[in-house]
């Protein structure tokens, strides 16, 4: 298994945020994903630590569909896939409608054939053809005025792989069918198979290909208890967190990490959470989030259970560990960090053989 971790432009000290990564790096971590929600965007702090690093694979985890148009993503990409030498991949998602049509203004229908079509647009762009494509979201060149087809004049020796972050069915089949590799989360290795790879396969097989053509990345925070008291207090502090992806995330109808964990055996609690979460009962919301809920979907406990943790996860058919590690400072963070990578390196010798679900 590979170890990466995902990290924010804003919210948080740059400085501080380049020297978590850069010591990462040191660490032996393999890939740094670079995320965009409603504050910073992924391309410039990727620039920026392509020159600061040289061993680490910088992601954009994940740039929002809607918010550039497919071709925009596509010279974003190529830009970042030259100057870091070929280390860069593009994480796709199509985010929700809070954030694409809340602060946006653009319509979030139909995000389907829009992952389908943008995909389609930059691996055209990247391929040095000109750039033609008739769909149901795009024309490239836009019709009826003076356009012709045009090729982009970046040229780039590196290959550009497509990670898509998905979660319902449809776009998890998407994702099996024409990606490079899937970023999830909300995931539990023993409700896998059902809410997620049966999806991943099926768009896998339609396509000709099998798991090992797909780098499944899994994300999840880790964080070290000393002994059972400290674990309990390290539980309770994550449901507010956790009621907040469920009710918050998205709107009172669209949340797809709602759906996901209701999908893995918690409906009727992710439902009462979002209801109350809605409602403004932020903290009747929290209390609904059981303890299982919590630990199924996080690396946290003792070492001993996180990395148990991460054998049932390498078992699923998981490649790539996304680590969010806990920590008030920026070395305990790390030091956080190390000792989950550690464990992974530990998990991934031991011999145990993962066995795709």
């Amino acid at each position: 298994m590979r170890t990466s971790t995902t990290i924010e432009a804003s919210g948080a000290d740059w400085r501080e945020t380049v020297d978590f990564v850069t010591e990462a790096e040191k660490l032996g971590m393999d890939i740094c994903w670079v995320a965009e929600a409603w504050g910073s965007e992924a391309p410039s702090p990727l620039g920026y630590l392509a020159a600061r690093t040289e061993r680490l694979l910088l992601g954009s985890g994940i740039i929002q569909l809607g918010t550039r148009t497919p071709v925009a993503i596509a010279r974003a990409a190529l830009t970042l896939a030259q100057i870091s030498e070929g280390r860069f991949l593009l994480g796709l998602g199509p985010s929700g409608p809070q954030v694409i049509e809340g602060l946006h203004g653009v319509p979030f229908a139909r995000p389907l054939s829009r992952m389908r079509e943008t995909v389609d647009i930059i691996r055209r762009a990247a391929s040095g053809e000109k750039i033609v494509h008739e769909g149901r979201e795009f024309t490239v060149p836009l019709p009826g005025g003076e356009a012709r087809p045009m090729r982009l004049s970046l040229r780039t020796e590196h290959d550009l792989p497509i990670y898509l972050a998905t979660l319902s069915p449809k776009m998890l089949r998407l994702t099996g069918e024409v990606a490079n590799g899937w970023l999830g989360t909300s995931f539990v290795p023993e409700g896998a198979k059902e809410a997620y790879f049966d999806h991943l396969d099926a768009g896998l097989a339609a396509a000709g290909r099998t798991r090992a053509d797909l780098d499944i990345c899994q994300g999840a925070e880790v964080a070290f208890a000393d002994d059972e008291n400290a674990l309990r207090a390290m539980v309770a502090g994550r449901k507010k967190e956790l009621a907040f992806s469920l009710g918050g995330m998205g709107s009172a109808t669209t949340n797809f990490y709602n759906a996901a964990y209701s999908r893995q055996g918690w409906a009727e609690a992710a439902a009462e959470v979002r209801e109350r979460w809605q409602a403004g009962d932020r903290d009747g919301a929290a209390a609904l989030v059981s303890d299982e809920m919590v630990l199924a979907t996080t690396l946290i406990g003792t070492e001993e259970m996180v990395r148990e943790r991460l054998r049932v996860w390498r078992a699923a058919g998981v490649d790539t560990v996304r680590l969010y590690p806990a920590g008030d400072t920026l070395d305990a963070r790390l030091s956080t960090l190390g000792r989950a990578i550690e464990l992974v390196r530990e998990v991934d010798g031991d011999g145990t053989q993962g066995q795709p679900t």
